[in-house]
């Protein structure tokens, strides 16, 4: 993973504000050369630094309003499968590997209550999985961001 410079948080912070900027536009606010913002841009879509564009899109728009997290426990030795396994669900849009007695946090969503049953079965199922425990999502309270450490990077 790069590690990113004021330059970079500015110009990401921009980007944030107007995605749809070109690299001109970008450049022009930004007062850096075209060829400056184009690099880092580019070498930011080959590290990973920019997360695709389907994190963008909120699952309630696609019939899916309710969101849980699964706590899973599993035998350490099947960790590769049951992620394999859990990458197959449609459902399941983050898991996250825990230290603790948690071994994995696994969000998903479902279209309703009995989806959300269907995939705690089918999360069951999955060979190396021991336990789960779901906790119902209520609201989310705080977004998924980056803007504010963005903007601490970009004044330093």
């Amino acid at each position: 993973m790069t590690t990113l410079d004021a330059t970079d948080a500015r110009l990401l912070l921009e980007l944030s504000r107007n995605p749809r900027a070109t690299g001109v536009d970008l450049a022009h606010r930004l007062g850096l050369s075209r060829n400056t913002v184009q690099a880092r841009l580019s070498r930011w879509e080959g590290s990973g630094v920019l997360a695709g564009f389907d994190r963008l899109v909120d699952p309630r728009a696609l019939g899916y309003p309710l969101a849980a997290f699964v706590a899973t426990r599993l035998d350490q030795h099947r960790l590769d499968e049951v992620v394999d396994a859990l990458a197959d669900i449609p459902e399941v849009v983050e898991v996250y590997g825990m230290t603790g007695l948690t071994d994995l946090s696994v969000k998903v969503v479902a279209t309703d209550a009995d989806d959300l049953y269907r995939l705690a079965g089918q999360i069951l199922k999955i060979p190396g999985v021991e336990r789960t425990n779901m906790a119902l999502v209520m609201r989310e309270l705080v977004v998924a961001r980056t803007a504010p450490l963005l903007e601490r990077t970009a004044r330093q």
